[in-house]
């Protein structure tokens, strides 16, 4: 337990280096692992998240080496592999920690390999549902057990491929995850809502499987799986919304790469610096992954004061990376459609936070996908907010649930609760900077999970 006074920020300046992207950094771990040769990930964030994903792979086989922190919260590994093959049967359980993005893209990893393997993890990753990952997997031929909880009656655990002995057809299932080397084919699969984890999960089995894999987006999702495939020489291809993924090719390093900072770390300064007027902040090689940068594109829309200048992108299928310029400057409300929510799913939090300082009304449309982050993020953000004299309201109906923001000219400060999620703390670091009185976060060594160095970061720029 860790609680964290914060109190009201006269203005914020300064130029702050933030750690690695954590979505690209699992990604690089997870391909330099099954390439052939060796690759240096640089500005690799030492978070939780992204330890869990390397603890993993070393417990696969994998040799992996890290270099000294650097005073951002990052440093440098080098992942060295024996090629798409070279994985090993582990001793016992793979621990990922509370990591959702490992448990599943190993998921689709493991799926294909000669030798079975268990996937367990922390207790609120235990909560988080799998079926939307084991179903896809499942209909290429994986066979894959977890933890059910049926509609009606009792928790069991499932074993085989969806239709066999123990599978129950309607029950959400959770971790652990038991996962039995299969042959893998290729399918064409339509996905019912979009996804950067899943779809990653079955390009990783994709890899492995016979024949082509193809994944049709509803709404096009972050594509840093995509990008990094090309990156390591992978068959694959995106065109209207469908990937094509054609195995057969080895894997090999790129050498090096460089990850960009992470642009939903980037975005509660980006957040801080409008709300507060008279602020000039400079944050320094930042993902611009156009499919990630959806809450920027927001924020401006507000009447965020933001100028981006890109840096030089190479090769050209890389991630997108620049310097961003904040100032202060007023923001009035605007409506979040549904079909903007998969480019910034992590950012809603801190942006209702924005919301709620801003000039009239904000409506978040299609926001459900935030019950089932770390902790209810709606529920979580909705307390603090009101406890701070926000005016917000939730509306749920058949197609999803909204989020009704009315802007009001001041927050107060308040006792408030992270829930044990990281988001949700960092926002509230942010909503008690602009507020005009003193604010007590209950615990932030949630924090750690995604940015060990914020609240670092956060005094140095306030």
């Amino acid at each position: 337990m860790r609680p964290f006074v914060v109190r009201p920020a006269l203005r914020v300046s300064g130029r702050i280096s933030l750690p690695g992207d954590k979505s690209i950094t699992h990604r690089a771990a997870i391909l330099s692992a099954i390439s052939c040769g060796k690759t240096t990930i640089k500005n690799f964030p030492n978070n939780l998240d992204c330890l869990a994903t390397i603890v993993a792979l070393r417990k696969l086989g994998v040799k992996i080496e890290q270099g000294i922190s650097l005073p951002s919260g990052s440093g440098s590994v080098i992942v060295r592999s024996d090629g798409l093959f070279g994985l090993k049967k582990p001793k016992s359980p793979v621990f990922v920690n509370e990591s959702g993005t490992t448990i599943r893209l190993l998921a689709g990893l493991l799926a294909g390999q000669s030798f079975d393997s268990r996937l367990v993890c922390g207790k609120a990753l235990s909560r988080r549902p799998m079926r939307r990952v084991c179903e896809p997997l499942r209909a290429m031929g994986a066979v894959i057990g977890s933890r059910v909880t049926p509609r009606l009656g009792s928790t069991s655990l499932t074993t085989g491929r969806s239709g066999q002995e123990g599978y129950k057809t309607g029950a959400e299932e959770y971790p652990p995850l038991v996962i039995t080397g299969s042959v893998l084919h290729g399918v064409t699969y339509k996905m019912p809502i979009a996804s950067a984890q899943v779809k990653s999960a079955i390009l990783l089995a994709g890899l492995y499987a016979r024949g082509k894999t193809s994944v049709i987006e509803p709404v096009a999702s972050r594509d840093h799986t995509e990008r990094m495939m090309k990156l390591f020489g992978a068959g694959i291809k995106s065109k209207a919304g469908k990937i094509i993924l054609t195995p057969g090719k080895d894997l090999v390093s790129p050498q090096a790469i460089n990850v960009p900072a992470d642009i939903s770390s980037a975005v509660f300064f980006v957040v801080l610096a409008t709300l507060i007027p008279g602020s000039l902040l400079e944050l320094t090689n930042v993902s611009l992954n156009p499919l990630r940068a959806g809450a920027i594109k927001v924020l401006k829309r507000m009447g965020a004061d933001i100028t981006v200048q890109r840096l030089k992108q190479d090769p050209p299928f890389a991630e997108p990376a620049g310097d961003i310029f904040v100032r202060g400057a007023g923001l009035k409300g605007t409506t979040i459609n549904k079909e903007e929510i998969p480019s910034l799913i992590d950012e809603l939090p801190i942006l209702m936070v924005a919301a709620a300082r801003a000039g009239g009304r904000t409506v978040i449309k299609g926001a459900q996908e935030l019950r089932f982050k770390e902790t209810d993020r709606i529920n979580a953000m909705s307390y603090n907010l009101k406890k701070m004299g926000a005016k917000l309201n939730v509306r749920s109906h058949t197609a999803g649930v909204d989020i009704i923001i009315d802007g009001v000219q001041a927050l107060s400060g308040a006792k408030l609760k992270c829930f044990g999620d990281h988001r949700t703390a960092m926002s509230m670091c942010v909503a008690g900077a602009v507020a005009r009185s003193a604010s007590v976060i209950d615990d932030v060594t949630c924090i750690n999970k995604s940015f060990p160095g914020f609240i670092k970061a956060f005094k140095s720029v306030v």
